[in-house]
């Protein structure tokens, strides 16, 4: 096993932000999160709600190999301009539907709005992509229930698997 931490690209997706109308609070609250694990945050990019630039930026990150990870923020809700899942869906080629069910089942403990949420996650590549939702609090909620169990997930994805047990 490696002692190389993974490397984790964040995406946040709005309109807003990426035109200085709005400060991004939940990229913040990601990088927090996966730094106190361990893992170096190799890139953050703030783009707008558009399908082809969101999918050009996460298969540039996958292709290169820049990231084991990459977390999104943003665009999964029901506005038209929110196509984080199908910017997503659109370059992976394996879904990896668990994370997400899993994140909304936790999440429904909170608040019954989780199940408005319409993320997606998936591989390409060697690297792992999970939609987060908008919300800074939300994506707290999340991290702190699914970051545990992507390690061992992304050990496996990326040949640095251990005997590890299941938890």
């Amino acid at each position: 096993m490696s002692d190389t931490p993974f490397k984790v690209a964040i995406i946040t997706s709005s309109d807003t932000g990426y035109a200085g109308e709005r400060e991004d609070k939940s990229a913040p609250v990601i990088e927090k999160f996966v730094t106190e694990a361990g893992y170096d945050v190799v890139e953050k990019i703030l783009l707008p709600d558009d399908k082809e630039m969101l999918s050009a930026a996460m298969a540039k990150i996958c292709d290169e190999n820049s990231a084991d990870l990459i977390l999104t923020t943003g665009g999964t809700g029901f506005s038209p301009r929110d196509v984080m899942p199908e910017a997503t869906k659109a370059i992976i080629h394996r879904e990896a539907p668990g994370i997400p069910e899993a994140m909304r089942w936790f999440s429904l403990q909170i608040t019954g709005r989780a199940m408005l949420t319409r993320a997606a996650a998936g591989i390409r590549e060697k690297t792992l992509i999970v939609n987060m939702p908008g919300s800074p609090k939300a994506v707290a909620e999340c991290l702190e229930y699914i970051l545990p169990h992507l390690h061992h997930g992304l050990e496996i994805l990326t040949g640095r698997t251990s005997n590890c047990a299941r938890k």
